[in-house]
């Protein structure tokens, strides 16, 4: 009887398997194949070269930084690749830094503008940042609101994997990055046969091979695991802030009501006592509940002109 294979376990959005995945400089072709993907440049990227490969023990346990990929293709094309499970404030202004950075890093004594090469960044999110788009691809450049391009210089290229709407049915139709897509968010849940069979680019293979090489190496797993728990724990963290900020709203809320009802019994009784002085049938509590507080206090301020404008 065969075998099975168990599934490879290893998320390749903690961002320790991210950037074994795309940053190794052994596993070129891999992150060859995933800018070609995004960016269908012509003429296609064919090498690329790592400014900070990942080497030996880069993560601190006590610390939620970022490992991020800072690559060049052979054209001098500068590249910032990363993985965000979250959703951190300014998150659209850091992306932009990032690019601008990038850009303006070239420029060295004597540097002529016109041979400054393009910025691009490339973002990869578990959660959505535009809820309302539905494209799973975001290509944002410098452009007229006509759609003119000023310049492909500067590129930001979101991948929302929430939005993918390919499944394993019709992965032989989809396109390359939908097929990256998918891969990124189904890998960890895979047989490396099942990769083979529905992914069997030599590039989704390689990549499925460096999974499993995390999960069968102690020291690259240990790695792993202490990422995976950086990422539970911030998640948990930002969890547990938004419940407390949401407690503090509604005790804020209640507060606020309590000072409302507060204020609408000193009009409700405001209200009876003028009416009673001018003769007017007093009204009940339930009539007056039906107005809010903005309706008293202008209800309070008629029925006192009313009284000091009577004969005296």
């Amino acid at each position: 009887m065969k075998k099975q294979s168990r599934v490879i376990g290893i998320d390749p959005l903690v961002d320790f398997a991210f950037k074994l995945l795309l940053g190794s400089p052994e596993h070129e072709r891999v992150t060859v194949h995933f800018l070609n993907s995004i960016l269908g440049t012509n003429p296609r990227i064919m090498r690329v070269s790592f400014k900070n490969p990942i080497r030996g023990k880069e993560y601190d346990e006590d610390k939620l930084s970022i490992l991020d990929i800072l690559a060049e293709d052979e054209e001098g094309r500068q590249y910032n690749i990363e993985v965000q499970t979250t959703l951190p404030v300014g998150m659209t202004q850091r992306l932009t830094f990032y690019g601008a950075r990038l850009y303006v890093d070239q420029v060295t004594e004597g540097t002529q503008y016109r041979n400054l090469k393009s910025a691009v960044v490339i973002c990869v999110l578990s959660k959505p940042l535009f809820p309302l788009q539905l494209e799973f691809h975001s290509d944002f450049r410098l452009r007229d609101k006509s759609g003119q391009i000023l310049t492909d210089d500067l590129q930001v290229h979101l991948l929302e994997l929430t939005k993918l709407k390919v499944k394993r049915q019709n992965l032989s139709k989809a396109t390359p990055l939908e097929r990256w897509g998918y891969f990124l968010l189904n890998a960890s849940r895979m047989t490396p046969e099942e990769i083979r069979e529905l992914l069997p680019d030599p590039e989704f293979v390689e990549a499925a091979e460096i999974l499993e090489m995390i999960k069968q190496t102690p020291e690259k797993m240990h790695e792993y695991s202490a990422r995976m728990k950086l990422r539970l724990d911030e998640a948990a963290r930002l969890q547990y802030a938004q419940e407390e900020a949401l407690e503090q709203g509604r005790e804020q809320g209640r507060e606020i009501g309590r000072e409302i009802g507060r204020e609408e019994g000193k009009l409700f009784g405001e209200i009876r006592i003028l009416q009673e002085l001018l003769g007017i049938e007093q009204a009940t509590d339930d009539q007056l509940a039906g107005y809010d507080l903005t309706k008293l206090k202008a209800l309070s301020q008629r029925l006192r002109k009313k009284l000091q404008s009577r004969p005296k």
